[in-house]
């Protein structure tokens, strides 16, 4: 039961939206069945009037009783079809209408009624208007015929029977469009809520597949991050260290220690990624670290080093203080280098250039490798990730081969909010999407 306090918050609300009353038992099972109302609404006219009819003409059949039966059968026939032709059953009725009111000397104007309602409900209020319009035009003139060509009949019987009759008739039928039209505009009104509900609801799941699709991404970014960057300096230190395992074992030792800190390092990584998705089971908080930044290059540095590539780092000008500038900065960083050690590994200098401007961030990662060879397939995802990463801060990043030899990658984001980076490419700069020659074939990722 609808509690008696909604319909006046709604009404208090400038604005809202104010829902109908949910139909009841009788209503809801109308609706359900129209072709078996629209069947009784038929056969409520048509039965008696026919039955009438019959009981009318058996004893006395006259021309007048005769037409006034077949008119009645047509009539009702023809609201068979009210709810799907209108117009049609509108104009078959008015004109039995007009029929009977001319040649049977009577008003029979409950179909035209039926089929006004009918216009009104089923089709728009406009319609409906425009034919009652049409209902007092020919009523009319059917009055004056028929007064005309009956000088005896019942409309001339005294001065002012016409105008009652057309008084009656317009009444009468104004009546069936109001009811029609109120009954129409909010049938229409509730089918423009269910269809603006469905319209929401879709919206709704589009937009929730939208965040999900987006979060993936995000998760997806983190994880390649952080698996395949520490997964490549392991299996490059592994490998190290099985070479040096016969011939310097202290060496061998070490190598495989950096391998452990390595591993621990991407599980820890691993343990706060999935600690943001999921609360701990026990209820317990989650520990968090802060995303890395800047100050972190250095062990990162110091770990690719360590695994055997001559990386050289300089930093130029004040890094800014926006800590997802400097983790774009430092995941960019982190993705060249792992390509480096990937698919570089005989390169004699690996050297990442950072330029901290006033207004924009420069990062420049290129190595002096004459060959990139694959050492094993790549996802495809690292600098697409990249590129969704810079392109978060309004930047760019171009990847390609080195005119002398090896491979760069340079990305350039502005330094703050509201800035630009500059349309014009650096010098020497390869272009976004890069055709590898023979000698260096294009490695979009790891």
């Amino acid at each position: 039961m609808t509690s008696a306090s909604t319909p006046s918050a709604a009404a208090a609300a400038p604005g809202a939206l104010e829902l109908p009353r949910p139909p009841g038992a009788v209503r809801r099972f109308l609706a359900a069945h129209p072709l078996l109302v629209d069947a009784a609404v038929a056969l409520v006219y048509l039965i008696p009037s026919v039955a009438v009819g019959i009981a009318t003409v058996l004893p006395h059949p006259t021309p007048q009783t005769i037409t006034t039966t077949i008119l009645a059968a047509v009539a009702g026939v023809a609201l068979f079809a009210r709810r799907h032709h209108p117009a049609v059953v509108f104009g078959v009725t008015i004109g039995t209408l007009a029929a009977t009111i001319v040649f049977a000397e009577s008003a029979d104007i409950l179909p035209a009624m039926l089929a006004l309602y009918a216009l009104a409900a089923y089709r728009s209020a406009r319609a409906a208007w425009i034919a009652f319009g049409v209902l007092a035009v020919v009523s009319g003139a059917a009055i004056l015929t028929a007064r005309l060509l009956q000088p005896t009949g019942f409309l001339s019987q005294r001065p002012g029977d016409p105008i009652i009759v057309a008084l009656g008739v317009l009444v009468l039928s104004a009546f069936a469009v109001l009811i029609g039209s109120s009954v129409g505009s909010r049938r229409r009104y509730l089918a423009a809520l269910i269809d603006l509900a469905r319209q929401l609801a879709r919206e709704r799941d589009q937009q929730a597949e939208i965040a999900t699709a987006a979060e993936r991404s995000r998760i997806a970014r983190e994880m390649h991050d952080i698996v395949s960057h520490s997964l490549t300096v392991m299996i490059t230190l592994a490998d190290g260290s099985a070479r040096l395992a016969q011939t310097a074992p202290e060496r061998s030792a070490e190598t495989m220690r950096l391998v452990a800190e390595t591993g621990r390092g991407a599980l820890g990584d691993m343990r706060r990624l999935l600690g943001v998705l999921r609360a701990a089971e026990d209820g317990t908080a989650v520990e968090h670290e802060p995303q890395p930044g800047i100050a972190e290059l250095g062990v990162l540095i110091e770990r690719f080093r360590a695994a055997g590539l001559p990386v050289r780092i300089t930093v130029t000008g004040t890094p800014p203080d926006d800590v997802g500038r400097q983790l774009t900065v430092f995941r960019v960083v982190q993705e060249a280098l792992t390509n480096a050690l990937r698919y570089a590994p005989l390169a004699d200098t690996v050297e990442a250039t950072l330029r901290f401007d006033r207004d924009t961030i420069v990062i420049t990662v290129e190595d002096d490798a004459a060959m990139h060879g694959p050492v094993a397939p790549g996802s495809g995802r690292g600098l697409i990730g990249l590129r969704e990463r810079v392109a978060l801060y309004g930047g760019r990043i171009e990847t390609g081969p080195r005119p002398g030899g090896g491979w760069r990658v340079h990305a350039e984001l502005p330094a703050a909010e509201g800035q630009a980076v500059p349309a014009a490419q650096t010098p020497g700069t390869a272009p976004t999407e890069p055709t590898a020659p023979t000698a260096s074939p294009t490695t979009e990722d790891s």
